[in-house]
C-alpha cells in the first residue's frame, strides 16, 4: 500500500479521499487554491500546499505544478477525484513519466473511451448494444451528417466526439435546418473541446439514464457492483440518483451488468470505473444501449458503497497499488437514494448563487450520509462547481428511501445563498416520481412549483436574539407560553426552524 498519497482536487470529494486514506493509514497531501486557503479539506489532509489563484487553469488544472507538489510532498500516487483532471489522459500520462501511480485507468484507456466514437467502436466489439446512427471516425461534414440521418430517420441526435455535458449536442425533428444545426454544434464543440467532429443517433425521447459501477484490477479481473438510474437531470446534469433502478426486470439487470463488464475487459480497463446507458422502455419490454464511459469515481458512488457495504475509494486505492481484486459481487442491501444540495437560484434558472454561505448546518441521523465540501462561513464563487453537499439515505425499500431523504433535507440548514433545497424536496414528493415514471425529460415534462426559498426575517431576527435569550432563560423563569414578558419572542415564532436547533 502507497505511504503517501496527493489529492488533486477540492470539496466533498478531496475530504471523501483523504478520510479513505486515513482510513488506510496512508499520509494524504491536499494541493488548493487561494480561495480554498481555509476550506475543510485543507484541514484534514496531513499537509497542503498552495497550487495558484483561484482559476482553475491556475491551480487545480496546472498539471506541471501538481507533479511539483507531488514530488515535493513525497508522493507515491495521486488520486484526481471527478472532475478537472479526472479524465484527463495527458495528466496520466504525465504522472507515469514522472513515475507517480495515477489512480485510475491507463492513460491510452482513458484516451480511447473519452472519445465517443471511438467508445461506441468497442461496445460494438464487445457485442453491446448501440443505439442505430452514424458514427464517422473523420469530420463530416453537414450534408454527409444530413444523408446519414435521412437513413437513420427524424429527429435524431447530433453530438460531439470528444464532448460531454451537453456541449455540441442538439435534437434535430426535420431535415430543413439540419445544415445550420449540424454547423453550429461543431463549432460549440470545437470551442470547448478543441475538436469539431460529430456523430448522430436516433433521437430517444422518454429514455432512463441507467448506469453500472465496475471495478477492474491489474491482474484482469473485472466485476460490477450492480446500477444505479440517473434519469433525474437538468441540462444533462443529474439531480437524484438511485439504487436499484424499478424499471429493470431481472433478466435486463444481468445482462446489463454483463455488457458493461464485458465492455471493461475488452479494452483491458482497471481501477473504478461507470458504463453508462439508455434504458428505452417499450410496450412489449425494453431495450439498452451504451452511451459512454466514464472513467473516474463518480460524484454518486455514495449510493453504491451503501446498498453493497463496499468501500470503492478504499478500493480504488488497493487496486492501484496492485492488489488483487478479492471481491465478488454483493447482494443489494435495501434501496439508497442520493440529492445534490447546490447553492443555486431556482427562479433564476438555477443560476449559481454566490456569497458567503452564513450558517450551514446538517441533521445527524440515522442511516442518512451527508457528503459535503463546505462549512459555515464559507464562501460561494464562480470559479468552482456551487455543490453544498449531496445527501443520501438508505431504507429497506424506495419509498422509505425518499421519505428518509426528504427528512434530512427538511432538517438541513443552509443561509446567506439561496439554494435548491425545496425544489428538491418537491421533486422527491412528486406523484410520478414516487410512482417511479422517471425519464431524462421528466423536468421539462413535469412543472415542479417549489416554494420560495427565502429565509424568513424572523429567522434572521432568531440568529442575532437567540444567544442573548437563551442566557436570560437560564436566569428567569418563563412564563407560560415560554416567553420572559408574555409575547412571542422570534425564537418561538421559528416553527420548523427550531426543530433544527441552530443554536
Amino acid at each position: 500500500m502507497f505511504r503517501t498519497v496527493l489529492v488533486a482536487n477540492r470539496g466533498e470529494i478531496a475530504r471523501r479521499v483523504i478520510q479513505a486514506c486515513r482510513e488506510l493509514g496512508i499520509r494524504s497531501i491536499a494541493v488548493y487554491s487561494e480561495v480554498d486557503a481555509d476550506a475543510p479539506f485543507v484541514h484534514e489532509a496531513d499537509e497542503a500546499y498552495l497550487l495558484g489563484d483561484a482559476p482553475a487553469r491556475a491551480s487545480y488544472l496546472n498539471i506541471a505544478r501538481i507533479l511539483e507538489v507531488a514530488k515535493q510532498s513525497g508522493a507515491e500516487a495521486i488520486h484526481p477525484g471527478y472532475g478537472f483532471l479526472a479524465e484527463n489522459a495527458e495528466f496520466a500520462q504525465a504522472c507515469a513519466d514522472a513515475e507517480i501511480v495515477f489512480i485510475g485507468p491507463r492513460p491510452e484507456v482513458i484516451r480511447l473511451l473519452g472519445d465517443k466514437g471511438a467508445a461506441k467502436r468497442v461496445a460494438e466489439r464487445a457485442s453491446v448494444p448501440i443505439v442505430p446512427g452514424y458514427n464517422p471516425q473523420h469530420a463530416a461534414a453537414p450534408d454527409e451528417l444530413l444523408r446519414a440521418a435521412q437513413a437513420v430517420g427524424f429527429p435524431v441526435l447530433l453530438k460531439a466526439v470528444a464532448g460531454g455535458g451537453g456541449k455540441g449536442m442538439r435534437v434535430v425533428d426535420a431535415p430543413e435546418r439540419f445544415a445550420e444545426i449540424a454547423e453550429s454544434a461543431a463549432r460549440e464543440a470545437q470551442n470547448a473541446f478543441g475538436d469539431p467532429r460529430l456523430m448522430l443517433e436516433r433521437y430517444l425521447p422518454r429514455p432512463r439514464h441507467i448506469e453500472v459501477q465496475i471495478l477492474a484490477d491489474q491482474h484482469g479481473r473485472v466485476i460490477h457492483l450492480h446500477e444505479r438510474e440517473c434519469s433525474l437531470q437538468r441540462r444533462h446534469q443529474k439531480i437524484i440518483e438511485e439504487c436499484p433502478s424499478i424499471a429493470l426486470d431481472a433478466d435486463t439487470r444481468a445482462a446489463l451488468c454483463d455488457a458493461a463488464v464485458r465492455l471493461a475487459q475488452t479494452v483491458g480497463y482497471t481501477n473504478a470505473g461507470t458504463v453508462e446507458f439508455l434504458y428505452e422502455q417499450t410496450d412489449d419490454g425494453g431495450q439498452f444501449y451504451f452511451l459512454e464511459v466514464n472513467t473516474r469515481l463518480q460524484v454518486e458512488h455514495p449510493v453504491t458503497e451503501l446498498v453493497t457495504g463496499v468501500d470503492l475509494v478504499h478500493w480504488q486505492l488497493r487496486i492501484a497499488s496492485g492488489e488483487p481484486l478479492e471481491l465478488d459481487t454483493p447482494p443489494v442491501r435495501g434501496h439508497a437514494m442520493e440529492a445534490r444540495l447546490y447553492a443555486e437560484d431556482p427562479d433564476n434558472d438555477f443560476a449559481p448563487s454566490l456569497g458567503e454561505l452564513r450558517v450551514y448546518r446538517q441533521p445527524h441521523l440515522p442511516s442518512v450520509r451527508f457528503d459535503s465540501g463546505v462549512c459555515e462561513g464559507a464562501t460561494i464563487t464562480h470559479h468552482y462547481d456551487p455543490m453544498l453537499a449531496k445527501v443520501i439515505a438508505h431504507a429497506p425499500d424506495r419509498l422509505s428511501a425518499i421519505r428518509r431523504l426528504v427528512n434530512a433535507l427538511e432538517q438541513t440548514v443552509a443561509l446567506g445563498v439561496r439554494t435548491n433545497q425545496a425544489f428538491l424536496i418537491e421533486l422527491l414528493q412528486h406523484p410520478a416520481f414516487i410512482a417511479g415514471a422517471l425519464h431524462t425529460g421528466f423536468l421539462e415534462e413535469h412543472a415542479i412549483r417549489a416554494a420560495p426559498d427565502a429565509t424568513p426575517e424572523v429567522v434572521w431576527m432568531a440568529l442575532a436574539l437567540a444567544e442573548p435569550l437563551m442566557r436570560a432563560s437560564q436566569r428567569t423563569p418563563a412564563t407560560h407560553d415560554g416567553n420572559q414578558g408574555g409575547f412571542p419572542s422570534p425564537w418561538e415564532q421559528l416553527g420548523r426552524w427550531r426543530m433544527i436547533g441552530m443554536v
